[in-house]
């Protein structure tokens, strides 16, 4: 039975992102699973059928590489990491465009690493280039350029929860579909009696995040947690994210339906800006400033500009342009946005008010350090 909700996100939801984990594209063995990526295919065609464009991250080029060379832990030098990347993502890619392809779907692999993303003209591109993919009527498959990373490999995106949402982010999908060997999120340890899936969480705030219960080890990198940030990302930029199990052969069709599957992450009711989007997520913070509690207040309730008079310290050698995050007590980044000031000007002013910044400096090039225009609020907890 459909949800009159879900029903009403997945109607609008003409673009989606579905991020395929390595638990589920690989079997006990470290291999691919032909019959599970068949039955994965066969649901990303009947989405596209739908009139939908769809972009898949796929996880399991670590695994499926390990698997074909018959490693059961996952190494930790870095050449060796890379090198099972390389022989695993060949079988990857040819595992979906074999799928995909005898359907009439054309495949095209994307790998990226972390700074693609993070460079504004790069990011502008790679945007381009998958909306224009989709144009073409194919299903772009993305996936960590491992091969080629160095530091990303260790720390990555974080993990492909975490790329999947800034994919989703970058092209303005509204719905992310994260496919896992889990139901969804449960209300307690799953291996407790009497554990049930939550089927919709309208606010993820410490309490839901305290209901991740990941197990260490194996071939994947992502959890719970990962997913759990991945649906923060989503529903702060205005989208929605259903968490739910890739072992069930006809789940991305029940989601598109409208059925309660898994579990449904609901986001802001206004989308954010593509600009707001990148300051957010993508870009590379320079440095922090820290503000008092009712700068905080002021920028995240009332969508307002920060003033010096709210700055109370600063981490950091940035300049004026730079990316910076914004935190409060001590606590992690509540947004990020563009500074007007550079480092060693904002340690002169910090807690004056504006009136006073051309007598300190001797001029006043902005009133605000960071204009609301280029802010952008990440968690609201």
């Amino acid at each position: 039975m459909s949800d009159p909700l879900r029903q009403q996100l997945a109607a609008a939801a003409r673009l989606i992102v579905v991020k395929v984990g390595t638990r589920v594209l690989t079997g006990v063995d470290g291999l691919l699973d032909p019959r599970r990526i068949e039955a994965l295919g066969k649901q990303l065609d009947a989405a596209c059928s739908s009139g939908r464009q769809v972009v898949l991250v796929s996880s399991g080029a670590v695994g499926a590489g390990m698997g074909r060379i018959g490693l059961t832990e996952r190494p930790t030098e870095l050449a060796q990491l890379q090198a099972i990347a390389a022989i695993g993502q060949s079988s990857l890619i040819e595992a979906w465009e074999r799928s995909l392809r005898s359907r009439g779907r054309h495949v095209a692999q994307v790998l990226l690493v972390a700074e693609d993303l993070q460079h504004r003209t790069r990011y502008l591109n790679i945007r381009n280039t998958l909306r224009a993919l989709l144009d073409y009527g194919a299903i772009p498959v993305i996936n960590e350029n491992d091969t080629v990373s160095v530091e990303e490999l260790r720390t990555s995106f974080g993990d492909n929860d975490r790329l999947a949402a800034l994919v989703a982010t970058l092209i303005g999908a509204p719905l992310l579909v994260l496919l896992s060997d889990v139901a969804g999120l449960f209300d307690r340890h799953p291996g407790e009696a009497g554990a049930v899936v939550l089927p919709t969480v309208s606010r993820i705030d410490a309490a839901v995040e305290r209901l991740a219960c990941d197990r260490p080890g194996g071939l994947s990198k992502g959890g719970m947690a990962s997913k759990i940030a991945a649906a923060r990302i989503m529903t702060e930029a205005g989208g929605t994210c259903v968490i739910a199990s890739g072992r069930d052969d006809d789940v991305l069709e029940r989601i598109l339906r409208g059925e309660p599957v898994g579990t449904l992450f609901v986001g802001r009711d206004e989308a954010m800006p593509a600009w707001k989007r990148w300051l957010g997520w993508s870009a590379e913070a320079r440095g922090t400033i820290e503000v008092d509690a009712g700068a905080r207040q002021a920028i995240v309730a009332g969508g307002r500009s920060l003033l010096a008079a709210g700055v109370a310290g600063l981490q950091g050698q940035f300049t004026a342009g730079d990316v910076v995050a914004l935190s409060c007590g001590g606590g992690p980044a509540f947004a990020r946005g563009l500074v007007n000031y550079p480092a060693a000007e904002l340690t002169r002013i910090i807690g004056l008010r504006t009136e006073r910044i051309a007598e300190v400096l001797g001029y006043c090039p902005y009133e605000e350090v960071i204009h609301r225009d280029n802010l952008a609020v990440i968690c609201r907890d």
